[in-house]
């Protein structure tokens, strides 16, 4: 079924699944990164999936594996692992202000799933622009059995304009001119995280004006009967 759209504080359900109609190769060169992982398209991506994320090695931009569903070092097991945080509180909130502060990224995507209708009847929607998104998210490494595994969550805040006739959240898009600041490791103080919170929450909006509502065909729902990589899956239906 579609995620819930219920928000409990700042373990955001929304932006449940999303796509990245591109191949790692046209991402990298869009972005002028690196790539460290070979990557084809997928139109139906979930959470606690390996999805590509786009962070700063010093001088270098790098598109590099992360799990979705946010684990810090610190974290036990069992406990939450958020897809998403929330903007409005990302500088402050215990669990997420350190990734804030140092581990900035961008998850890209061609376009994210809503849903609309009760229990039963969830009728999906594909959100999406003219081209490649800039997700802004924040990051996590933690050691695992196998060495370390770098996990991430997707930064939401009120919807706007076409976004916003489906759910009340949507993820917080970054322009190319945001990506820079952004993604600088460089370790922000207190006010200065709050201070590009601020910035990004302004800059949104020239995305948000851009993108378009489409519904798509109810068969998105199932996560496990779809093959991830049927570009029909992003279609528009009547």
């Amino acid at each position: 079924a579609g995620p819930t759209s219920r928000d409990r504080g700042n373990l955001v359900h929304m932006c449940g699944r999303f796509s990245l109609g591109m191949d790692g190769d046209q991402v990298a060169r869009l972005y002028g990164s690196d790539l460290a992982i070979p990557w084809q398209p997928r139109y139906s991506i979930a959470p606690s999936t390996i999805v590509l994320v786009l962070h700063q090695e010093d001088d270098t931009r790098v598109l590099a594996p992360a799990r979705w569903g946010f684990r810090p070092g610190w974290a036990r097991n069992p406990g939450p692992s958020p897809i998403n945080a929330r903007l409005e509180t990302i500088a402050t909130n215990g669990m997420f202000r350190t990734a804030m502060a140092s581990q900035r990224c961008v998850v890209p995507m061609t376009g994210y799933f809503e849903w609309t209708g009760e229990r039963g009847d969830k009728i999906p929607h594909y959100i999406h622009g003219s081209g490649l998104l800039s997700a802004a998210a924040i990051a996590a490494t933690r050691k695992i059995d196998a060495g370390f595994e770098t996990t991430v969550a997707i930064i939401t805040a009120p919807s706007r304009d076409a976004a916003g006739q489906i759910h009340n959240r949507m993820p917080v898009f970054l322009t190319d001119n945001d990506l820079d600041e952004w993604l600088d490791p460089a370790c922000l103080d207190a006010a200065q995280a709050r201070g590009l919170a601020a910035h990004i929450s302004k800059a949104r909006d020239l995305i948000a004006n851009e993108l378009k509502v489409d519904r798509v065909d109810r068969r998105v729902n199932s996560v496990s009967r779809i093959d991830p990589a049927d570009p029909c899956l992003i279609e528009p239906v009547a």
